[in-house]
């Protein structure tokens, strides 16, 4: 009798192969998690044993924003995960919790405000325009990713960060190689540990710095104790990184409405929408491959129901909780008019994505540059035959070819 009352409360482990999935498509193994309950049991391709996974909207902000579920006991755990290598630094700002978290996120918290993105806003439009000039200048057809959406956020990420143009290319390099599973572990640690060493050295030569960039925030913290170099360089790397997502979410977003030729439409016809359409489109984008980073429960926590005990590992997915029909009626449309729109692309809670407000900015520069300069791109190949690329950890297309 007890062996059937727990069958009958815990859910059975699910494999999730976490495969390459062509275009926007949702995940169909994540659809069917969703249909099974709010909290089911989860085995990815890599790591060890299983964890718990959350994915309505309601128990996906409990988790990421409640002290019992924490980062830092991942460190020493081979929890089953999509990534093949599992490489954390130690003192990286996403394995830390309060008040270490709180206090490393403070010394950068000024560049990501809104007068710190207000700060490149200016640049960032000249940059793009150029970008944009150059594309026209060569004439049709051309490539979206390559012309525009790579080389813009990696400016603008650049210009924030305070790394020397000069160095643009090879940040990129290190970005690819670290976020990409093709390679190997041995390549991206190798990657990882050129950007450490980079940033340490320019940090490391900002400790009196009064510049209002993140590596001189950095090397000011670290001149007055506040933050280790070791912590610095963690969080500036994460950053960097981070700072390249735009380059997947816009490609995605342009090759939506590229196929939805009536988006696309309305955008231009009624450009005062844009900001809340973009915030929709941030919502229904599925940005990445199966879930990102776990977390350990650090006393038994119940959730609708299941005991999720100390020691558990626990995902949540941003992506379902985006889909919510409780929250988001008709969760799978694109509605431009959605108000309002509490989705949780950048995330939730201490670990919130600080990196969010200059996101949004970015796609708004894009969507204004693209959709009123070159007023009649479309596709220079069928819809199905835009290579997204493959085995990454966040989803986009490897390249957008396009004709006006």
């Amino acid at each position: 009798m007890r062996e059937e009352t727990i069958s009958q409360t815990v859910p059975p482990v699910r494999d999730w192969p976490a495969v390459d999935l062509p275009g926007s498509d949702f995940d169909p193994v994540l659809t069917e998690l969703m249909r099974e309950g709010p909290v089911t049991r989860i085995s990815l391709p890599n790591g060890e044993g299983w964890a718990w996974l959350v994915t309505r909207h309601d128990d996906v902000r409990l988790v990421t924003n409640d002290p019992r579920f924490g980062r830092e006991a991942v460190m020493d755990r081979q929890v089953t995960r999509l990534a093949p290598h599992f490489i954390p630094a130690r003192g990286a700002v996403g394995f830390l919790d309060p008040p270490d978290h709180t206090r490393l996120r403070r010394s950068v918290a000024a560049a990501f405000t809104a007068r710190g993105v207000e700060r490149v806003r200016e640049r960032s439009r000249a940059m793009l325009d150029e970008l944009v000039d150059a594309m026209l200048g060569a004439g049709p057809p051309a490539d979206l990713t390559e012309a525009v959406l790579s080389p813009f956020p990696i400016a603008v990420i650049c210009e924030l960060m305070g790394a020397p143009a000069t160095d643009r290319h090879t940040l990129h390099t290190w970005t690819q190689l670290i976020l990409s599973s093709s390679h190997g572990a041995e390549v991206s640690e190798r990657a990882k540990n050129e950007m450490n060493a980079y940033f340490s050295d320019l940090i490391g030569l900002r400790s009196d710095s009064t510049g209002e960039d993140v590596t001189s925030l950095l090397g000011a913290a670290v001149g007055r104790q506040e933050i280790t170099l070791e912590e610095a360089v963690g969080l500036a790397v994460l950053l960097q990184i981070g700072g390249e997502a735009v380059t997947n979410n816009s490609g995605q977003m342009f090759h939506l409405l590229l196929t939805r030729p009536e988006l696309a439409e309305r955008l231009r016809s009624e450009p005062e929408i844009r900001p809340r359409a973009i915030d929709e489109l941030l919502r229904w984008i599925p940005h990445r491959n199966a879930v990102g980073l776990s977390r350990i429960a650090l006393e038994d926590v119940e959730i609708k129901g299941v005991r999720i005990r100390a020691g558990d590992a626990v995902y949540v997915s941003y992506l379902a909780a985006n889909r919510d029909p409780e929250i988001f009626p008709d969760p799978d449309t694109v509605d431009f008019d959605r108000s309002p729109n509490p989705h949780v692309s950048f995330g939730f809670g201490p670990h919130y994505c600080p990196g969010g407000m200059l996101a949004r900015l970015e796609s708004e520069l894009l969507v204004d540059a693209v959709l009123d300069q070159v007023p009649g791109m479309k596709l220079a190949v069928a819809p199905e035959d835009v290579p997204f690329k493959k085995g990454a950890l966040i989803r986009g297309p490897e390249a957008l070819p396009v004709t006006w």
